[in-house]
């Protein structure tokens, strides 16, 4: 398909659309899954019991969808993408069938585990094959698409959950994913072909498992602490020592490895530690105020859910609209410029966030948290571009998998930091849910995620210096 000018190109007009809707459909799928549980757990205690463990139902499918992306994205460099992403949603497909028909909260939480284990497959390749069927002009606008459907299935997930919670359905909260995750399927599997080319691999299956293992040891420690145990408690003390040891050993079993797992000259590069430093800081900034930010607002404003969702809902407005224009900047001025300039806006909206923190109202938040999603929006999408465009096909889904895992990690330490620092605050004001107790809790936390967002902007500082690229890279497939 012929296009009559750069500017009118647009990748929903594209021959690769089918392409696009199957991945923003399987990532829209994901992203809900992580939120929509929030408003239908007392609809679900009610009809399962086990009250104690339902925190379980989103610690393990944060867990089980971090831990498996960076071996994802070895498998996928090994042996395509395609195989790997059919997997990836046929196994939440599955595990959604499971957790509709769960009997008790243990098949329950199993079934989230395994949904967790099928997105952790979605995520990072949805964002590798945009950059295998996209050139390096069009990518920007592609993920903006990507990072629009991404933060309003975020957003539209808990109401989603209360609302199939309120009319006695909680069970199609699941049931939904399969007809949904069947269409996204058929969509790549019809519409997309691998490049890869097939030749004989050697699985490092002794590192696959000792980071696996490393990573959920310190992942549930840090998910888990202050919640099912104390922070200084033997569970925290075991899990780190346990996450650590077997971090480390990779040292030693992956120089040993044909194929290894992690390819450690992608670790010391700059800008591979430049961009996981910034998307372990994005992370963490949304999800401080993605979940503080509405109690802050029912408690402290006085506000309904739906006005307090619809005013952080904003920074889903700004994100989209930055990312999808990005590609403008960093042909012109380059990735570095435009990272630079999203972290110091995103850095600025943080700052007003927290300053303002003491007068609750959605009239602030709303034109804060746009601020914010703007510089997302300029760093987010060019961060994981500027990384696969820093290295071949054969090594861009691991590239894409620490991205995605980075940011994972950042979200898991911001829920860990930011809870014990509001819980901290909250002892102090006599731990109740009232406007004097939530208010200097939240404007803690907001401080918190300013001090975080300076990380990110270090993360931007650190990459090095590009040169603008107003000349398309063919991209490898399409």
């Amino acid at each position: 398909m012929k296009r009559k000018g750069r500017d009118r190109w647009s990748p929903i007009h594209d021959e690769r659309r089918t392409v696009l809707f199957g991945l923003m459909l399987a990532n829209a799928l994901i992203a809900m899954d992580s939120t929509i549980l929030a408003t239908a757990v007392p609809s679900i205690v009610s009809d399962l019991g086990g009250y104690t463990r339902f925190p379980w139902l989103f610690s393990i499918y944060l867990l089980a969808q971090a831990v498996t992306v960076p071996v994802y994205g070895k498998l996928a460099d090994m042996y395509g993408r395609k195989p790997i992403l059919v997997f990836g949603i046929g196994a939440f497909m599955v595990s959604s069938l499971i957790a509709g028909f769960a009997p008790n909260m243990l098949v329950l939480i199993i079934a989230r585990a395994l949904q967790g284990i099928g997105a952790g497959a979605i995520g990072p390749m949805a964002m590798t094959i945009l950059g295998d069927i996209y050139t390096l002009e069009q990518r920007g606008q592609a993920q903006g698409y990507m990072a629009s459907v991404w933060a309003i299935s975020s957003v539209l997930g808990p109401t989603l959950g209360g609302f199939f919670a309120e009319i006695g359905t909680w069970r199609w909260i699941f049931f939904i994913n399969i007809p949904l995750s069947l269409l996204a399927g058929i969509m790549v599997m019809t519409k997309y072909s691998d490049s890869q080319k097939h030749t004989t691999h050697r699985v490092d299956y002794l590192g696959g498992a000792a980071l696996t293992f490393g990573l959920t040891a310190l992942i549930l420690a840090l998910l888990e602490g202050g919640n099912g145990w104390e922070w200084i408690s033997w569970q925290t003390i075991t899990l780190v020592t346990l996450g650590v040891i077997s971090l480390a050993s990779l040292a030693v079993i992956e120089p040993q490895s044909q194929e290894p797992i992690i390819e450690f000259s992608l670790l010391t590069k700059r800008l591979i530690i430049a961009t996981s430093i910034t998307m372990m800081a994005i992370g963490g900034l949304t999800v401080g105020v993605t979940s503080f930010a509405p109690t802050y607002l029912q408690v402290g404003a006085g506000v309904t859910p739906i006005i307090a969702g619809l005013a952080v809902a904003a920074m889903t407005l700004g994100w989209p609209i930055a990312g999808g224009n990005s590609a403008k900047l960093y042909l012109r001025a380059g990735f570095w410029v435009t990272i630079r300039a999203g972290a110091t806006v995103a850095l600025i909206g943080s700052i007003l966030l927290a300053v303002t923190a003491p007068w609750p109202s959605p009239w602030i938040i709303a034109p804060v948290v746009f601020v914010i999603g703007i510089g997302l929006g300029l760093s987010t999408a060019p961060s994981t571009i500027v990384a696969q465009d820093s290295v071949g096909w054969e090594q861009r889904g691991q590239v894409t998998a620490i991205n995605t895992f980075m940011r994972s990690a950042g979200s898991a330490i911001g829920v860990a930091v930011f809870g014990a620092i509001s819980n901290t605050v909250l002892a102090q004001h006599g731990a109740n849910l009232a406007p004097e107790s939530i208010v200097p809790a939240t404007q803690a936390v907001f401080i918190a995620v300013a001090i975080g967002t300076v990380f990110m902007l270090g993360g931007a500082l650190l990459l090095p210096h590009d040169k603008p690229r107003g000349i398309s890279r063919t991209a490898e497939q399409g």
